[in-house]
């Protein structure tokens, strides 16, 4: 599952560069990579295209959680997902209080990341938006997502829709996350684990899951999953080294 989200984001930022280079040279030959005409310039856009559609054409299978944590509980089925992890040289308990501290401007690049998610556009404060001095959590579970899961200095899961047919009400609850079958919409839910390591220090785990309810759907968000992909492995990655440098009382350093 993950070798074929990371095929299908590769074939899709392949297809993109020529597109953007051969429609440069249908205004304006590029002769130093031999796009003398405009003609040229159209077949290197065409082929672009072309690979970028064969990036979302490959299948997306669903899979089956494990059903070791409350993530597994809650969205036993999925079809896209992403995993992270950091050993960190604290207790689960320093972790846990770190993970619910941190704020937008504590995981590097966040910030840029999302403005550019969001095309630039003002909006109202969410995680897309989120303030720089608010706990990213609280921000999450006070606008567009549900606290699913809490144990405490173990593990939390927050879940929300992503798309849903109009008029339809969103679930809000774990059992209506797993049991979701109505037509039209993709569901995402994410953890964050602490695991005590034998050697000391903790494991902390995330991992993001995303079902869609029917293949018309899937479709859709695979299309725009593949273009986020690489944004939001980079985003997961530096949260939890925010949440290492804030678990050492190291908040200043990035």
């Amino acid at each position: 599952g993950t070798a074929l989200t990371t095929l299908s984001t590769v074939a899709v930022y392949c297809g993109l560069v020529p597109v953007f280079v051969g429609l440069i040279a249908v205004v304006h030959p590029i002769r130093r990579l031999r796009i003398t005409t405009r003609w040229r310039g159209a077949g290197v856009a065409a082929a672009g295209v072309l690979l970028v559609f064969l990036g979302w054409s490959l299948p997306v299978p669903e899979r089956q959680a494990a059903g070791a944590t409350r993530l597994d509980e809650i969205l036993p089925r999925y079809h896209f997902s992403e995993h992270h992890e950091r050993h960190i040289a604290a207790t689960p308990a320093e972790v846990w209080r770190a993970l619910h501290e941190v704020t937008a401007s504590d995981i590097r690049f966040f910030r840029t990341l999302t403005t550019i998610r969001r095309l630039g556009r003002p909006g109202p404060e969410d995680i897309l938006n989120a303030p720089a001095h608010r706990p990213i959590l609280d921000v999450a579970l006070s606008t567009s997502f549900v606290q699913l899961a809490s144990e405490t200095n173990r593990e939390i899961v927050v879940g929300t829709t992503v798309i849903a047919p109009p008029g339809a009400a969103a679930p809000r609850t774990p059992d209506e996350f797993r049991t979701l079958t109505t037509l039209g919409f993709a569901v995402a839910a994410m953890n964050f684990r602490v695991e005590s390591r034998p050697g000391g220090g903790s494991l902390l785990t995330t991992d993001t899951r995303v079902f869609a309810t029917d293949p018309r759907t899937r479709d859709r968000f695979a299309r725009y999953w593949s273009l986020i992909y690489p944004g939001s492995a980079l985003i997961r990655r530096q949260w939890l080294a925010a949440v290492d440098r804030r678990s050492r009382g190291d908040r200043g350093r990035r």
